[in-house]
């Protein structure tokens, strides 16, 4: 018997077992030159199939020497599918962050001088809730923290050696605990993201607009400019009859007839080899010879100190693009400086992000598939634009880690978005979120082809500091606000949760342009994934639920004596006296959301607050979606003929409203046409017949009314 075979049937699995032998694999990759369990690091990159994600591997070298082994049988058993019952199959991104969890409670248990899992005892665990508990994180990640150490208990029938010998959720008792989850969570992780402040998401999708809309085309210009003259060849003799003498000459004349100074280096002073801090670097492009013509040559550097001295220096190096878009009235930039052209590509591709990201409801890895050619246009017969669509690659909820194609429905600033990335890309780039070429982190080897999500983060916490930097500078107070004294952390998941609950909510005022959230919300949802099953409408829907939750909480706890009226206000309040002993009403209203949303989901009394009726839903009998059960549609009520239809004190008080606009347009009735007049007259008595039949005076002041 062999060595490796003796220690096979001891560990049970095989040194050379491919741990990757039931994933499927990424173009290219050959199974035989994956990891295997004999391996101290195993790669599962070739696993991973979305794009923008870092390279993944388990490198068990960082584990402590006596958890090794029963680590490396645990993440196989993960890796292979090989779950006792009840267990679900895990991504590979779930699995390399598991690693990362066990890891910090393997380190614990080594410091605490624990020498093998089966020596921990109930005493360990409790210490080692103490610890999670004392540091810095959420609740979910403590959660999600000890769930990852419940699973050595969970997998122990996979493990032929050194495995845990009581089960930590006798002293945890965390119903959270992974594999306890499908009871309590019910998939709803992303509403636990916090969504972008009104304050912060109102300046900052402007500022994202005007970069969009403004300063785009400068930066694309510049960029071209920057990119032909970095790339352009230089002579040392001559060239097309021209010495470089002559080359220089005309060069220099070039910035005499402009009045301009000449270009000062943009190096640091440990960098200048010159006495001067004249950018010769740039005039050499200009004049297309090598630095060593100008620098070694003494009539060279004749000519440029002469020019120096009747010109003077500039205080930088700029680009000759001119800059053509407008802020104010004025330009935006005087000039674009040739050192900041790579950030000037760095934040008009965060502008493009956040448009992208907040405007279609796209998940990070949605946004980052998107490839050359994935807009279409549907035109009308005039060939106006009518639908733009977004065709990417869906992951989440698809049920495969290949994902699926699927296509969203979005609007012309989503379009014009798109169209810029693929100018920002070189023809030969297909994703349209690779990093810029003109980036000094633009891959010079194989790499992602996508931004990782690490990167847009740090990218658009760029965007918010150069935007306060620029506001400060020039005194504007158009700047996007700190939270609490910071400027608010930007993830990329926060954008699909905010407008949600945009959508949801509806919110007062402009934001970037007066969106129609409503219009806006129909539009994605006739389009929105159509092959997905994890589309965007649920979210929303969580999202109205909860904002119908709190608006109930202000009815039940409203302390006037008639809370409703109109026909069904006698069915509305004994739901809602239901709903009140259900739920606990604390304060105003529960503060918290995912509390709220679990008890509208459990108790929900089909109550919806309108502008100017709240429906008590019956589908039976609702005039706007008759025999449709999964809600009113408010916008199409009917509130004078449905019987569906309750009244709060803000309901009479919105038909008061238009009651006396009725009333003053037909005060000045000799400017109406008959047939106008007559339709006005005609609403106005059947408003105050159903205001007079619900109890509510017609007075024409609202103070009188009140």
């Amino acid at each position: 018997m062999t060595t490796a075979t003796a220690r096979a049937l001891i560990r049970g699995i095989a040194d050379d077992a491919l741990v990757l032998a039931k994933r499927p694999l990424t173009a290219g990759v050959r199974l035989a030159d994956t990891a295997r369990f004999g391996d101290d690091k195993w790669d599962l990159t070739p696993a991973v199939h979305q794009q923008h994600q870092q390279a993944l591997s388990l490198n068990f070298l960082t584990l402590p020497a006596q958890f090794r082994h029963t680590a490396k049988e645990f993440f196989f058993a993960l890796l292979r599918h090989n779950h006792p019952d009840g267990q679900p199959e895990l991504s590979i991104i779930t699995i390399r962050g598991r690693f990362s969890q066990l890891k910090e409670f393997f380190r614990w248990a080594d410091q605490r001088g624990v020498t093998a899992l089966s020596a921990l005892t109930l005493e360990d665990f409790e210490a080692y809730r103490a610890f999670i508990d004392a540091t810095r994180r959420s609740l979910l990640n403590k959660s999600n923290k000890r769930g990852t150490v419940r699973q050595l208990w969970v997998y122990r029938t996979k493990l032929t050696g050194d495995t845990l010998t009581v089960d930590p959720y006798i002293v945890w008792d965390d119903p959270t605990t992974y594999g306890n989850r499908g009871r309590t969570r019910r998939g709803s992780g992303e509403n636990a993201t916090d969504r972008i402040p009104e304050e912060v998401l109102g300046p900052l999708l402007t500022w994202a607009l005007r970069w969009v809309e403004d300063f785009a085309e400068d930066i694309l210009r510049g960029l071209k400019d920057w990119q032909e003259a970095r790339s352009a060849p230089l002579f040392k003799g001559t060239v097309n009859g021209e010495t470089p003498h002559e080359r220089l000459l005309t060069v220099l004349a070039r910035y005499r007839r402009e009045g301009r100074p000449l270009p000062r280096t943009t190096y640091g002073p440990t960098a200048v080899k010159v006495p001067v801090t004249v950018n010769l670097k740039q005039l050499a492009r200009e004049a297309r010879v090598h630095v060593s013509t100008l620098n070694k040559q003494p009539e060279h550097r004749q000519l440029i100190d002469a020019t120096v001295n009747e010109l003077g220096l500039d205080d930088t190096t700029y680009l000759r693009t001119p800059v053509r878009g407008t802020l104010g009235g004025q330009p935006w930039l005087p000039a674009m400086r040739w050192d900041s052209t790579e950030n000037y590509a760095r934040l008009l591709q965060a502008a493009c992000y956040i448009v992208i990201a907040y405007l279609s409801g796209m998940r990070d890895s949605e946004v980052k598939h998107m490839k050359r050619g994935c807009l279409s246009i549907w035109r009308d017969e005039e060939d106006r634009p009518v639908r733009y669509r977004i065709t990417s690659h869906a992951f989440k909820g698809e049920g495969t880690p290949e994902g699926v194609e699927a296509t969203w429905i979005v609007n012309a600033s989503v379009a014009k978005a798109i169209k810029i990335l693929e100018a920002l890309q070189p023809a030969e780039q297909a994703f349209l979120f690779a990093v810029p070429p003109s980036s000094r982190a633009h891959p010079k080897t194989k790499a992602n082809p996508a931004q990782t999500s690490g990167t847009t983060r740090r990218n658009l916490a760029y965007f918010i500091e150069w935007t306060n930097s620029y506001c400060a500078r020039l005194g504007r107070p158009d700047g996007i606000p700190d939270v609490n004294e910071r400027p608010w952390n930007l993830l990329t998941r926060q954008f699909r949760r905010t407008l949600a609950w945009c959508i949801a909510r509806q919110p007062g005022g402009t934001i970037a342009g007066a969106i129609q959230y409503r219009h806006h919300s129909i539009q994605m949802f006739e389009g929105y994934a159509g092959t997905s099953t994890s589309g965007f409408r649920p979210e929303v829907e969580a999202e109205e639920a909860i904002a119908r939750g709190e608006k109930l909480g202000d009815i039940i706890l409203s302390p006037s004596p008639q809370r409703l009226a109109g026909p069904a206000a006698e069915e509305a309040e004994a739901r809602l006296a239901a709903l009140e002993s259900e739920v606990q009403f604390l304060g105003k209203v529960i503060t918290d959301d995912k509390r709220l949303a679990r008890h509208m989901n459990r108790h929900d009394p089909h109550i919806y607050p309108g502008k100017f009726v709240t429906c008590v839903y019956n589908p039976d009998r609702a005039l706007c979606r008759r025999g449709d059960s999964d809600g009113p549609s408010l916008a199409d009520c009917q509130p004078f003929k449905c019987r569906n239809v309750a009244l709060t004190a803000e309901n009479a008080d919105a038909f008061l409203a238009w009651l006396q606009r009725l009333e003053r347009a037909l005060a000045n009735g000799v400017i109406l046409a008959p047939y106008v007049r007559d339709r006005m007259e005609q609403r106005r008595a059947e408003l105050s017949e159903f205001l007079d039949a619900n109890n509510i005076p017609t007075s024409t002041t609202k103070e009188t009314v009140r």
